[in-house]
C-alpha cells in the first residue's frame, strides 16, 4: 500500500491529507490558537466537586473547566500527589524521581471529596478535547508520548504494543526497556519501534525523559492554573503517530513548514528525511494531488460511491447515523439477497473510510440494506471488521441486529472534522444552496454509467444547461463529452437548454422519450 501525506500551508492553519493508494483516508486541520489539545498537561486547582456524580471540575486557566471522574483520577495518583508536591517544592530528585518512593495505588471504588478538596492544585492530562458546550476531559494518569515509546512514570512495567505479534520480537523489546529505562518510570512500546535499534529507540526514551525535567523545572516556577507540558502541534503528532517506513512521499507546499517537517522526520527516523519534498507548482497542492476532488465528494450529507450506491450521514449530538441506499447499483447480482450483499460490502468499505476520514466518534448507527440470510450478515461483519483495522482510534464493532442495523463504537477525543461542500445558489443570490458543480458532473457519469452497463443503452441524449454544456464539450476530442463516450461504449448527444437550472439535467432516448432516473 502506498502512503503519502500532503501537507498545505493555508491562510486559517495548516491542512494535512493522509492518503493511501492515492484515496483521501484522514484530513486534519491545526488551527493556531487552540485552547486544549489531547495530551496537554496541566498544573490546575480543583474548582469544584460534585459529590452526586463523584466528579469534579478542575479550573486550567481557560473558557472552560476540565471535567474529571473519580476514577479518571487513575491508579497513581497517590505517587502523582507526591511528586507534584516535591517539584512545587525544588526538590531535585522529582526530576529524575530518584530515592522516589511509590505510594499504594488508588483504590477503584472511593469518593471524591475524601481524596481532593476545592482549592487544591492538582497535575491533570487532557484526554478528550471540547466538544459542543463540552469542556475538555481530564485524567490524573500522566503519561508523554513519543514516536517509539509512552513515558509512564511512577511505575516499572514495560508494556509492548498488541500489534507486535512475533513473540521473538516483543522479548528483544521488552528486554531492551528493561536494561535502558530509568527508575520508577515504565514504558509503552508502540508499534513502529518493532525492529528498531538501541540507538534509535534510547533516543526516544532521552528525549521524553527532557520533557519530563523540563516539565518539572516549570512546576518549580508556575502557579496554578498553567500548562505545563504542551503536546506537539498537529502536524508534529500526526507525524510522530502515523509515520512509518511504507511510507513513500511527504509533500509540503510551504518552504518554512517543509524545513520543520524535515527536522522532525530527522529526529523521528533518521535516513528517513529524503522523503519530505517541497511542492512548487503553481497549481494547488491539494487540487494537484486530487485530495480537493475527494474533499468534494466525501464530505457532506450524501455520499456517493462510484457504483451508484449512497450514503446518507447524519450527525446529532448523541450520535452519527448512516443509512445505506443502493441507488443506481450497476453490478448486477443474481437475485436480490446477492445484489443487497454486493451493496452493503461496498458500503461497508466506504464508511470505514468516512469513519476515519470524518473523525467521527462516540456512537455510530449504521442501516444497511436488509440481509436474510446468516452467512450474509456475518460476512459483512467480517468485511467491516477488517477493514477497521486501518483505524488506529480505539473501537467496538457490533454484528447486525435483527433490524439490520450494526453499532460501532470509536474513540472520540475531539470534535468530529466537518467541511462545508456547498456554495452559494447564484439562482437565488446566496439565499439557497447547491451542489458543487463537479459533484453534479461526477453524477452525470453516474446516470451514464448505469444506463450503459445496466440498461445497455448505445444512444443518448442529456439536455443541460448552457454552462454546463460548455463545460461537457470544450476541447473537442479530448471533451468530457467523449471520454464518456470512449468509456462507457455509448453515443451522448448533449444539448443544452436555457429553461433549465444551473445544474438540472435530464436523459432522453433516441426516440425523445424522457428516461426516469
Amino acid at each position: 500500500m502506498e502512503k503519502e501525506l500532503i501537507i498545505s500551508q493555508q491562510p486559517d492553519g495548516v491542512q494535512i491529507a493522509l492518503t493511501e493508494d492515492k484515496k483521501l483516508v484522514e484530513l486534519h486541520k491545526e488551527q493556531p490558537g487552540g485552547q486544549f489539545a489531547v495530551g496537554d498537561i496541566y498544573f490546575g486547582k480543583v474548582r469544584k466537586i460534585m459529590t452526586g456524580l463523584n466528579a469534579a471540575f478542575i479550573d486550567l486557566g481557560g473558557d472552560k473547566e476540565g471535567f474529571m471522574h473519580y476514577l479518571d483520577l487513575g491508579p497513581d495518583y497517590n505517587s502523582v500527589d507526591k511528586y507534584l508536591r516535591l517539584a512545587m517544592n525544588g526538590d531535585k530528585g522529582a526530576a529524575t524521581l530518584a530515592n522516589f518512593k511509590i505510594e499504594p495505588i488508588l483504590g477503584k471504588v472511593g469518593n471524591f471529596d475524601n481524596v481532593l478538596k476545592v482549592g487544591q492544585p492538582i497535575l491533570v492530562q487532557v484526554t478528550k478535547e471540547p466538544i459542543s458546550t463540552k469542556g475538555p476531559k481530564v485524567s490524573g494518569d500522566i503519561s508523554i508520548a513519543g514516536h517509539y515509546l509512552v513515558l509512564t512514570p511512577f511505575n516499572n512495567k514495560v508494556s509492548i504494543s498488541q500489534k507486535i505479534k512475533g513473540s521473538e520480537e516483543r522479548n528483544r523489546l521488552r528486554r531492551l526497556m528493561q536494561s535502558i529505562r530509568p527508575q520508577n518510570f515504565g514504558v509503552i512500546v508502540r508499534t513502529v519501534a518493532e525492529g528498531k535499534s538501541v540507538a534509535e529507540l534510547d533516543a526516544d526514551l532521552r528525549h521524553l525523559m527532557d520533557c519530563w525535567r523540563d516539565m518539572t523545572e516549570k512546576l518549580k516556577r508556575v502557579s496554578a492554573p498553567a500548562k505545563v507540558h504542551a503536546e506537539l502541534d498537529t502536524t508534529s503528532a500526526l507525524l510522530r503517530d502515523v509515520l512509518s517506513d511504507d511510507f513513500s512521499s511527504i509533500y509540503v507546499d510551504n518552504a518554512q513548514l517543509c524545513e520543520v517537517v524535515r527536522n522532525a522526520v530527522k529526529v523521528m527516523m533518521p535516513g528517513k528525511e529524503d522523503l519530505v519534498k517541497h511542492y512548487k507548482l503553481d497549481t494547488p497542492i491539494f487540487e494537484q494531488f486530487g485530495v480537493q476532488r475527494d474533499i468534494r465528494r466525501a464530505f457532506g450529507r450524501i455520499v456517493t460511491i462510484r457504483s451508484g450506491v449512497y450514503l446518507y450521514i447524519e450527525h446529532t449530538e448523541a450520535m452519527h447515523v448512516i443509512d445505506v441506499n443502493s441507488g443506481n447499483h450497476i453490478k448486477a447480482g443474481t437475485g436480490q439477497e446477492d445484489t443487497a450483499l454486493q451493496v452493503n460490502i461496498e458500503s461497508g468499505k466506504e464508511i470505514a473510510r468516512q469513519l476515519r476520514l470524518r473523525d467521527m466518534g462516540g456512537i455510530v448507527i449504521v442501516d444497511f440494506v436488509d440481509m436474510d440470510k446468516a452467512e450474509n450478515r456475518k460476512k459483512l461483519f467480517d468485511v467491516m471488521t477488517e477493514e477497521m483495522k486501518r483505524d488506529k482510534a480505539r473501537h467496538t464493532i457490533l454484528p447486525l441486529s435483527k433490524f439490520g442495523l450494526m453499532q460501532i463504537t470509536r474513540q472520540r477525543v475531539r470534535p468530529a472534522m466537518e467541511v462545508d461542500v456547498q456554495e452559494k445558489c447564484p439562482m437565488c443570490d446566496g439565499t439557497g444552496h447547491i451542489k458543487q458543480s463537479l459533484v453534479v458532473v461526477d453524477e452525470i457519469e453516474a446516470n451514464i454509467r448505469h444506463l450503459a452497463t445496466a440498461q445497455g443503452e448505445r444512444r443518448l441524449t442529456i439536455v443541460l444547461h448552457p454552462y454546463i454544456h460548455a463545460y461537457l464539450t470544450r476541447g473537442g476530442l479530448r471533451s468530457l463529452r467523449h471520454q464518456w463516450m470512449r468509456r462507457h461504449h455509448v453515443r451522448l448527444k448533449m444539448e443544452s437548454s436555457e429553461k433549465y437550472g444551473l445544474l438540472e439535467f435530464k436523459f432522453f432516448h433516441s426516440n425523445g422519450d424522457e428516461i426516469q432516473m
